[in-house]
């Protein structure tokens, strides 16, 4: 199972830094590089689990709604949206730090053959976004029995060595 993480975001920041260092200057117009990639560097974290028959993904998102959340299956891809929205300042209300991400996020995977694409599903309890992906019935695990063989079962060439 190969599960990729993909940041889009990421990779136009990498080409618009190499397009300024090509040109001499900021290819952003004037933005600051460093202000664009935190706005798209954040991502929440995500474990991924396998069982005999299922595959759990399991993103840490606090404070968000289940309607903040975009699930879509396409091309073999699984892929995660959604926005934390930074709260505006009140009056009287001063910040001296702000280490929480906000912004957009995408999570991309890319779904092993072996689920079954129809029934996916997803729950949110508590912060955590819960995704299950089934295993089909004919890719889970089965076991064969081996039936016990007497010697009228061996080839003759094989028996004469």
């Amino acid at each position: 199972m190969n599960l990729m993480r993909w940041d889009p975001y990421r990779e136009v920041a990498t080409l618009q830094d190499r397009l300024s260092r090509a040109f001499g200057g900021y290819a952003q117009g004037g933005r600051e590089r460093d202000d664009e990639l935190s706005l798209a560097a954040w991502a929440p974290p995500v474990d991924i689990a396998e069982e005999k028959d299922r595959i759990l993904i399991t993103a840490e998102l606090p404070g968000f709604k289940e309607n903040d959340i975009d699930i879509q299956t396409e091309n073999g891809m699984l892929t995660l949206r959604g926005e934390r929205r930074f709260e505006k300042e009140a009056e009287g209300k001063n910040y001296h730090r702000v280490e929480r991400s906000y912004g957009q996020f995408v999570r991309t995977f890319s779904l092993p053959n072996n689920v079954d694409r129809e029934k996916i599903k997803a729950t949110f309890r508590n912060g955590l976004l819960e995704i299950e992906l089934p295993k089909r019935e004919d890719a889970k695990p089965k076991s064969i029995k081996i039936s016990a063989g007497g010697a009228e079962r061996i080839p003759s060439a094989c028996a004469s060595r």
